[in-house]
C-alpha cells in the first residue's frame, strides 16, 4: 500500500490537479489518488475560479500534509532530490522558479477564457481580447526558455516548469491557439509525454460534466 495520497478533483477540468499529479509522478512517489466529487463545493469553487485558496490538490505523505502546487513541488524536490525536478544550475533554477511562479499566480484571463477541457476540440475559437496578452506572454516565456536552454523542454530536461505549463498546452490544443516552429514542437512533445497521456486517457473516461465550463467565453 502506498504511504502517500494525492487528493484531486476532475481529471478533465482541473489544471491544478493535473499539475500536482505530474509533479508526484516526476518525483517517483508512489501514491494513491483520492478523488473529490464534482458536487463538492470546494471542488466547484476551484474549477470555476471562484476561490483564491483551495485544498486541491493536496498531498499527504506520511505525517506531511501539503497543498498549493508550488508548495508540493518544493516539498517533493526536498524529499526526492535525485529526481532533479529543478535545474542544477543556480541561475537556471531561479529562472525556473520565476516562470513557474508566474504561471501559478498569473494569467487569470487565460484561465477564464480558455478553461481546461481535455474532451473538447475547437477547429476555431475566438479568444476575447483580455486573454490575448496572456497567450503572448506564455509564448514569450516558452521561446526564451527554449532558446536559452536549447530544449527539448523548457529547461533542457523535464522540470517543474513543464508540469506547470502542461495544462496550458492542452488549452492551446483545445481552443486551436496557433503555434509555430519550436513552440509547436514543444507543444507536441508535451502532448506526447507518457505521463500526460496517462492522465488524459483517464480523463476521457470521466462521466461527470460541468455545464458551466462548457460555455464559450
Amino acid at each position: 500500500m502506498a504511504s502517500a495520497s494525492l487528493t484531486i478533483s476532475s481529471k478533465n477540468y482541473s489544471s491544478w490537479s493535473l499539475r500536482g499529479w505530474l509533479l508526484c509522478k516526476m518525483a517517483g512517489l508512489e501514491f494513491e489518488e483520492q478523488r473529490v466529487a464534482l458536487d463538492d463545493p470546494g471542488a466547484r469553487q476551484e474549477l470555476l475560479l471562484l476561490s483564491p485558496s483551495v485544498l486541491v490538490p493536496r498531498l499527504t505523505h506520511g505525517k506531511v500534509v501539503v497543498w498549493d502546487t508550488l508548495a508540493i513541488a518544493g516539498y517533493l524536490n526536498e524529499a526526492f532530490p535525485e529526481a532533479g525536478m529543478f535545474p542544477a544550475d543556480i541561475a537556471a533554477r531561479a529562472h525556473c522558479r520565476a516562470v513557474s511562479g508566474e504561471m501559478h499566480s498569473g494569467f487569470y484571463n487565460l484561465r477564464s477564457a480558455l478553461p481546461m477541457n481535455l474532451k473538447a476540440r475547437h477547429k476555431t475559437f475566438k479568444v476575447f481580447s483580455g486573454a490575448r496578452p496572456d497567450i503572448e506572454r506564455i509564448k514569450t516565456i516558452w521561446t526564451e526558455c527554449l532558446e536559452t536552454y536549447g530544449g527539448p523542454y523548457l529547461f533542457g530536461k523535464l522540470s517543474i516548469a513543464d508540469a506547470m505549463y502542461a495544462p496550458v498546452v492542452t488549452r492551446f490544443r483545445t481552443y486551436a491557439v496557433e503555434l509555430n516552429g519550436p513552440l509547436a514542437a514543444y507543444s507536441e512533445r508535451i502532448l506526447s509525454w507518457p505521463l500526460l497521456q496517462e492522465w488524459e486517457a483517464s480523463a476521457l473516461t470521466e462521466p461527470d460534466e460541468m455545464i458551466e465550463l462548457e460555455v464559450e467565453f
